[in-house]
Parts: C-alpha cells; sequence; structure tokens
C-alpha cells in the first residue's frame, strides 16, 4: 500500500518545485528554453509612474511578439526600477551587465538617468544603451563622449516653439513658469528654451516657480504649496507647467483653484509628460484641471499595426482605468521592435556581429507606430514633428483642438478655431467659459485698477487736479488727458473698474512706480522715449509730439515793402528779357513801320515806350509786321503773368501783418549764449543740452503754463516745448509769438501700462478707433483749440515768400525762344530780298566764289542797314517782312500832295504795287 503514499509524495515535491521552474522559465520577462539562443536586453523604468507602465507593457508586447515568431532566437526582457534616481538606474545598469549579461540596455525616463546609464554601461562596458530620454540643448561633442548611446525621444524645442505660438495665438505677454525640482536641474535647459521661444515672439518668463518635490513636503497639507502660489506683485495669469510628478501637480491644481488662480481671466497649459501622467486619474481627480491645454505628440491611430498593437497592450495594461497607449508606449515599442529586427540580421548574417552598428543603421528612415523617423549624431528624430493641443474637458483628455507643425504653425487658426463652440471643438477654458482669457489679473470692483496721473503739468489743459476734493470726488480729476481715458474706458468691451491718484514729481518718477507694480498704469501726457519703453507698455500715442521752438516776434515796416513779392533774381532776369524785347520789336518794325522812324534815339525811345508801356496794357503804336505780332503777343502773356503774380503776392504780404521772430534758429542762439527755456520735469531738459549741445548755463527752467512774462522781462529769448504744448501755447498767445515746425521728432503721448498687461493692447485698439471715426480730433479741439473768435486775427509768422526765378522759368525760357526764332526768320527773309537784288543787278557784284568772308558779311550787313535806314520822310516800305510770298513788294502812295501828310501816315491809304507794274508804267 506504499503506492498512494508515493503518489503523495511526488505530489508534493512538484508542488515545491513548481515556483522554481516559474522562476528559471522567465526571469523577469519572456524566457527562451534554450539558453545558446538566447539574448537578455535590460530595461530600466520608472515602476511607478504611467509613464514606466507603459513602457515596461509595451515592451513586453514586443518581446512576446518576436519569441511567437522566432523558433531558433529568444529575447529575454530584465526590468529594473529606476524611481527617478539617477545613480539607482547606474546601479541598476551594472547589476544588469554582470549578473544577466544583457546586450543592451533600454529605458531611462530622465536625462540624468540616461547620462548615468551611458557612463557606466556605454563607456566601460561597450553596451548599447537606448534611451526614452534627451537634453534639451544638445552639449557639444555630445557622440563623442557617449558613442554607444541612442537617444529616442521627443523634440523638446520644438514642443516649446508650439507652446510659445500658443501664447502669441492670445497675445498673452508675460507667463508664469512651473516646474518640480527633481533635485539634478533637469528643467534648466527645457525653461532656456522656452524662454528663447516666448522672446521670439514677443513674451517673456515673468515668474519661475519651483514647486518642491513630494519627499521634501513635511506638511501634508501643503501649506508650503500654498505659500509659493502666493503672487501679489504677478499679475500674469498664464502658467506653464514644464514637469512634475503626479502627486504634485495633482495638489498644485487643487491649491491653485483654492486660490483663485484657475479661473476666468487664467489660462494653464501643461506639456506631453505632465498630460501622459494625468492619464491614470479619473474623472473627479481631475476636476480642477477643467479647461487646461496640453500638448501631444501626433501619431497615426487608423493603421492596422496600431490597432494590433492596441489590442495586445490593453489585454496587458488592463489594471489601468485608461488602458489606450500613448507616445512612450510607441516609441517603447518601436525600440524594442528594431532589437528584434537587429536580433533576426545577426542570426541570419554571422558576419554582422555589432549590435551597434545594427541598431544605428535599422533606426535611421525606419517607420513605426510613433512615425517616420531618421538617425542623426546618435539621436532618433521624427522627419516631421507634429502636436497636438488637447482641451481638459469633463475630466477626460481626449478633447484634440488642433494640430501643429515647426513649417505652418498652427493650422487652421487657433484662435478662430478656439472660439468656435458650434462645431464641437471650441476652447473651455478655466471657469468654463468659451471666450479666451486675458491672462492677466483683471480688475474687480474689490480690486479696482489703480491709476496715477501727473499732479502737476506743463499746461493744465492735459490734466488739471483739484487737489481741494477727495480722490473719490470724479470733478478732481479733469483736462483732456483724463477726458481722453474716460472715453476709452466706456468704448471697451469690458467692465474696468479704476481709481485715480495723483501724484507731484518727474514723469519718469511716475513710470517707475508703474514699473516697480505699485500702480497699474499712468494717464497723462507721458511722452514715448526708448527708456521709458524698457519699463512699461505704451498704448498707441493719441497725439503727435516734437520739439517746437517758441520765439517773440517783432512787426517789421519796411519801406521797400513793394520789392518784396519777386526776389532780386527775378528783377533783374525781368528787366534783361523787357529789354531784349525791345530790341526785337526795334528791329522787327524798324523798316515796315513809319511811327519808328526818325533818328536813332527816337528809334530807340519809341520802342522803348511801346515794350514799356505794354506792361501796363496802354501802348497805342501800330504793329505792322505779322513777326513783331507774335512776340508782342508772347510778351503780353509774361506780363499778364507776371502782373498777376506781383499783384496777388504784395496783396498778401500788405494783408499779413509782417511779422519776423527775433531768433531767427538754434545756431544763433547757441552762438550767441542767449538763454532759453524748458520744462524742469521734461526730458526736453536732457535732449536740450545732451543732443543740441546748449550748456547748461544757458538753460532756464521754467514754471508749468510758460508765462509770457520771461519774454517780456528778457529773462529767455526762446521756448522749447513738445509739439502738443507749443499749440497749446500759440493758441493761448496768439499775438506776438510764433513757433517752428518740429525738426526732432519724438514718440507721442500715449498711457503707460505695466508691461505684458493686455489692457494696453485693448486701449491701443480703442484709440486707433477713435482716431478713425475722428472723435479723437473732436475731442482735441474742445479741449486744446483756442474758442472761435478768440485769435480770428492773429498775425501768423507764414508771411509770404517772394516769388523766385524758379517759379518763371519755364516761363522766361518760352518768350526768350519765341522772340528768338522771329528775329532769325526775320534775318533769314532780309537774306533772301538781299540775294533776289543782287540777281537783278546782274554780274555788278563779284561772284559767292571769288569774294572773301569778311566781305561777304560786310556786304550783307551793309544790306540790312541799308533796309533800316529809309529816309526821312519817305514812305514806309510795308510788309518787307512778308515771309508767305517769295516775291518782292515795292509801294506806292495813293496820293503825291504834300498838302496831305496824313496820306503818308496812314497804312489804310497805301497801296501795295509789285515792281513789274511800276516798270511798266515807266
Amino acid at each position: 500500500m506504499s503506492f498512494p503514499f508515493t503518489t503523495a509524495n511526488t505530489v508534493h515535491r512538484l508542488w515545491i518545485l513548481f515556483p522554481v521552474l516559474i522562476i528559471l522559465s522567465y526571469g523577469y520577462g519572456v524566457g527562451a528554453l534554450n539558453s545558446s539562443d538566447v539574448t537578455n536586453v535590460g530595461a530600466i523604468v520608472n515602476f511607478n509612474s504611467r509613464i514606466g507602465k507603459e513602457q515596461k507593457a509595451a515592451m513586453e508586447v514586443a518581446a512576446e511578439d518576436f519569441n511567437n515568431r522566432s523558433k531558433t532566437h529568444k529575447l529575454i526582457l530584465h526590468f529594473q526600477d529606476s524611481g527617478r534616481d539617477p545613480f539607482r538606474a547606474a546601479s541598476a545598469a551594472e547589476e544588469l551587465i554582470k549578473e544577466k549579461k544583457v546586450e543592451a540596455i533600454v529605458g531611462m525616463e530622465t536625462w540624468q538617468e540616461a547620462a548615468q546609464v551611458a557612463d557606466r554601461a556605454g563607456n566601460q562596458s561597450k553596451v548599447p544603451v537606448i534611451s526614452f530620454a534627451a537634453p534639451t540643448i544638445t552639449p557639444p561633442l555630445m557622440q563623442r563622449r557617449w558613442p554607444h548611446l541612442i537617444r529616442m525621444a521627443t523634440d523638446a524645442s520644438a514642443q516649446m516653439k508650439c507652446i510659445a505660438d500658443l501664447v502669441s495665438a492670445y497675445h498673452w505677454k508675460r507667463v508664469v513658469v512651473i516646474h518640480e525640482d527633481d533635485g539634478y536641474g533637469g528643467a534648466v535647459g527645457t525653461l532656456a528654451v522656452l524662454s528663447e521661444a516666448l522672446r521670439d515672439v514677443g513674451s517673456k518668463i515673468e515668474h519661475r516657480l519651483i514647486l518642491p518635490r513630494v519627499s521634501s513636503l513635511s506638511n501634508p497639507n501643503w501649506v508650503e504649496l500654498e505659500e509659493l502660489l502666493k503672487l501679489p506683485l504677478i499679475q500674469s495669469r498664464i502658467f506653464i507647467v514644464l514637469q512634475s510628478s503626479l502627486p504634485t501637480v495633482t495638489h498644485l491644481f487643487r491649491v491653485a483653484k483654492k486660490m483663485g488662480l484657475v479661473g476666468r481671466d487664467s489660462a494653464w497649459i501643461i506639456t506631453e509628460s505632465v498630460v501622459s501622467l494625468l492619464e491614470s486619474l479619473d474623472s473627479s481627480d481631475m476636476s480642477t484641471m477643467e479647461g487646461t491645454l496640453g500638448t501631444k505628440t501626433y501619431y497615426a491611430k487608423n493603421t492596422n499595426s496600431y490597432a494590433k498593437f492596441q489590442n495586445e497592450f490593453q489585454t496587458k495594461f488592463s489594471e489601468e482605468d485608461n488602458s489606450k497607449p500613448g507616445i512612450y508606449a510607441l516609441r517603447a515599442f518601436d525600440t524594442m521592435t528594431i532589437i528584434t529586427q537587429a536580433l533576426r540580421r545577426m542570426t541570419s548574417n554571422s558576419s554582422t556581429s555589432n549590435l551597434q552598428e545594427l541598431l544605428n543603421t535599422l533606426f535611421n528612415n525606419y517607420t513605426g507606430l510613433s512615425g517616420k523617423m531618421y538617425f542623426k549624431e546618435g539621436g532618433v528624430l521624427l522627419y516631421s514633428p507634429k502636436f497636438r493641443i488637447i482641451n481638459i474637458v469633463d475630466g477626460k483628455t481626449d478633447k484634440e483642438l488642433i494640430s501643429w507643425t515647426p513649417e505652418v504653425g498652427f493650422s487652421p487658426s487657433l484662435v478662430n478655431q478656439g472660439t468656435n463652440s458650434s462645431n464641437g471643438v471650441g476652447i473651455i477654458w478655466p471657469g468654463n467659459v468659451t471666450s479666451a482669457p486675458k491672462g492677466w489679473a483683471m480688475p474687480t470692483d474689490e480690486k479696482k485698477m489703480r491709476i496715477l496721473v501727473p499732479g502737476i503739468t506743463s499746461f493744465y489743459k492735459f490734466v488739471k487736479v483739484d487737489w481741494s476734493r477727495q480722490d473719490s470726488d470724479e470733478k478732481k480729476f479733469d483736462g483732456f488727458c483724463i477726458a481722453l481715458f474716460k472715453m476709452i474706458v466706456s468704448n471697451l468691451s469690458y467692465s474696468l473698474p479704476y481709481e485715480i491718484e495723483a501724484r507731484n514729481g518727474s514723469y519718469d518718477s511716475l513710470i517707475n512706480l508703474v514699473q516697480d507694480k505699485t500702480y497699474d498704469a499712468v494717464v497723462g501726457d507721458i511722452t514715448v522715449i526708448s527708456e521709458r519703453l524698457e519699463k512699461v507698455d505704451f498704448t498707441q500715442p493719441y497725439l503727435e509730439s516734437g520739439l517746437s521752438m517758441i520765439v517773440p516776434e517783432n512787426y517789421e515796416e519796411s519801406t521797400w515793402l513793394f520789392l518784396k513779392p519777386f526776389t532780386w533774381q527775378m528783377w533783374v532776369v525781368t528787366g534783361g528779357i523787357l529789354i531784349y524785347t525791345t530790341l526785337i520789336v526795334w528791329f522787327l518794325e524798324r523798316p515796315s513801320n513809319p511811327e519808328f522812324g526818325g533818328p536813332f534815339k527816337d528809334q530807340i525811345r519809341t520802342a522803348t515806350w511801346f515794350t514799356f508801356s505794354s506792361l501796363f496794357f496802354a501802348h497805342r503804336e501800330k504793329i505792322y509786321s505779322n513777326l513783331t505780332r507774335v512776340v508782342v503777343i508772347e510778351w503780353l502773356f509774361v506780363v499778364l503773368i507776371l502782373s498777376s503774380s506781383y499783384t496777388a503776392n504784395l496783396s498778401s504780404m500788405l494783408t499779413i501783418k509782417g511779422l519776423n521772430p527775433n531768433v531767427t534758429g538754434i545756431e544763433m542762439l547757441k552762438r550767441t549764449d542767449a538763454k532759453i527755456g524748458s520744462d524742469a520735469d521734461s526730458f526736453i531738459l536732457n535732449y536740450l543740452e545732451v543732443v543740441l549741445g546748449f550748456k547748461n548755463s544757458n538753460i532756464i527752467e521754467v514754471g508749468p503754463q510758460y508765462n509770457v512774462d520771461d519774454f517780456k522781462s528778457k529773462r529767455i529769448s526762446a521756448a522749447f516745448l513738445e509739439l502738443p504744448y507749443a499749440e497749446v501755447f500759440i493758441n493761448q498767445n496768439c499775438k506776438g509769438y510764433t513757433s517752428t515746425a518740429p525738426n526732432y521728432r519724438f514718440g507721442g503721448f500715449s498711457f503707460a501700462f505695466q508691461q505684458g498687461s493686455p489692457i494696453a493692447r485693448d486701449f491701443t485698439k480703442a484709440i486707433l478707433e477713435l482716431l478713425e471715426n475722428g472723435e479723437l480730433k473732436k475731442l482735441q479741439t474742445h479741449w486744446l483749440t483756442t474758442p472761435k473768435g478768440e485769435c480770428a486775427n492773429n498775425a501768423t509768422s507764414n508771411t509770404p515768400e517772394s516769388l523766385s526765378l524758379k517759379n518763371f522759368s519755364g516761363l522766361f525760357v518760352i518768350t526768350s525762344v519765341t522772340s528768338t526764332l522771329c528775329l532769325l526768320l526775320s534775318l533769314v527773309i532780309l537774306m533772301r530780298k538781299c540775294q533776289q537784288q543782287e540777281a537783278d543787278q546782274g554780274n555788278a557784284s563779284p561772284s559767292p566764289s571769288d569774294e572773301s568772308l569778311w566781305n561777304r558779311t560786310v556786304r550783307i550787313a551793309g544790306f540790312i542797314n541799308q533796309s533800316l535806314s529809309i529816309p526821312k520822310g519817305a514812305p514806309p516800305f510795308a510788309n518787307v517782312d512778308e515771309w508767305s510770298s517769295p516775291l518782292r513788294w515795292d509801294y506806292t502812295s495813293t496820293s503825291n500832295n504834300p498838302e496831305h501828310p496824313q496820306a503818308l501816315m496812314e497804312p489804310a491809304q497805301i497801296e501795295f504795287i509789285p515792281q513789274e507794274s511800276i516798270e511798266q508804267r515807266q
């Protein structure tokens, strides 16, 4: 009866040996039956994080797929827990190499872990190390330092640029960056890249909040965290969480919501590593994160390979509520897949035995579940990284809004996409609102916006403070700037509670009070300059600004005012044209016009009188030559233009009082060491000394309103004001003072806000609208312009200038050319007449070939002189200049009776008879 005993004993022994067989078969992973065909691979992950669990499950799926397909080779995974401790990870790597004889090590969630493992395992043992982390900023000569390290991680710089574009899309200028202290400065590189990306889009990090590690917190109520989140001087409400553990980030949102930092005016952005941690939370734990935005690396989910992997992954990862694989699981699966491909090649090809070289080759141009990747200098990167912006709604992170790529940015527009809730993809912001938050601590009825105004200004028309009234009295503050501020507030699309306070001091001191956040804004006649722009944000200037000089003027009594309409050059040229025209008329009319007969001096006197009297259209002499008519018509046109211009300019000079400034320019002031006035509270004082070069001893500080007594008492010779002040001064003192045009431009008058304030942008938009619809011009006219009629008879310094030769050069050229052409044409006609006369005389004259040039010239001149010399009292030679007929015309009188001298003078009694007819009569 020993059989039952033997059977029981055998069963008892087998039961004892069963756990031993399990351990020997698997050993923390997937085992192989034949040790000679087994490849050991070490994996170092964080067993306590969601990312580590996903990576572990994904690598197990890849190893099982390989072992199920391969009959000659098996893969065993040996897992070690890093606990996010670099030194623990390095110790685990040494243990895996020495005890498990691993041929490759994968994992490492942080770069600090990867660097330590690469030093211990890669450099010392020559074992390939594939990390799931990479430094944000790649160190120089990194590949030479860690030749056996392969980095397969998200491009952190691309993700930071995506976040920066998200900040820029909503015009947020200041952000608060939050990250957990890991003890090794892991966020320093990411923070530097984010800061640079924000700077490229015009934003900046206003505050950096470092959260303590969970283990370092002594109070379970997170009192330390609550103290850190008290931000009394931080106005920005845009929070970016770079990295954090799951307990820390959940308590962060819980405390922030309690303190009112997760509300209508705030926005929260979390990176992909934080989003992955939230996958394991239920909706109740994520209720405080409602409306938060996050980033996720895009990967295709509609492929058969992804569907197969997802089914296998969810089977192995079933203990989690959300068992869908993320990007970290996909990268882990792709990494193990490439390792298995390398093992297949090593098995099939005995000549290829270097695992490191195979891995480098296979990672290049490989397309896996995480995307198409390439290998470069030890790093595995995606060809075109693509991120998706997700919105946490109803405790879930699966609401994807829009995609982003480095080449295109957001497509389509994030703002349009985010505000369109009708299509189901509209953004839900903290506070369960659909309108984009300002990202700023906006004023409320309990905490109003503190507005500072200057207590003393250059001119009360801009800002006037009645110190006898209380600050709560609206009538205490008055002026153009106050009226403009109230008009802008009424045009805003939201309520803006505010309270106004006044302080005496320089404008720079007021700007400093806004910079240190004692006040929210300065409203007044603040000039935009580069130094102030570094401290505050200015709105669109509502008034132009520049340096203008005010000087007194004296009335000018001029004896020679009648000469001022023309310059002296103009008078000289006009006289020259008059003389030239006189000579042309005399030359053309002398042969045919009896009124131009007589002695030579009488001829010149008649021609001069004719031309001069035409200036007043009083000439009575008749014109016989058509060429003269052309000259005279052109001359009369010149006379008409000149006389009209002279009369108009002289009338203007007589109508407008002749005021001349005592000072003609800045150089004159410096040359004569004249005293000048300037506002003591303005940067103009420094500008006059440093830029324009005035001596400090010659600059006198004048009080507000610029009393004219300073000019009357000769205390100052000129005052330098900004353009708006100069216009107000001239309007108030419109008699006896003048201002110069501003040759030195400044930035204009504007309102100043704290840097990054979105209210400044809203004010800029409102100012532009007021400029476009003319309301600002009306307000300016009401406050800054003198009432109508008060300065209606003001004598302006814009006295008409004398007309110069340049104004009439074209007219003078035309009349000169016309007169010259008529003269030349007349000479041509006389030459033809001379030739005709020589032809009639036969051979009396020498042939042109035998005659010298000088003799010919003398002969032609004699003929012209003969033609111009008509005997005294003889009838004139009519129409000798008729260029339209080749015949030579002679003359005869219809009456030879000397008792009728009138017959010799009247052209109507002259009969023109050809010479041939005269010869026949003889």
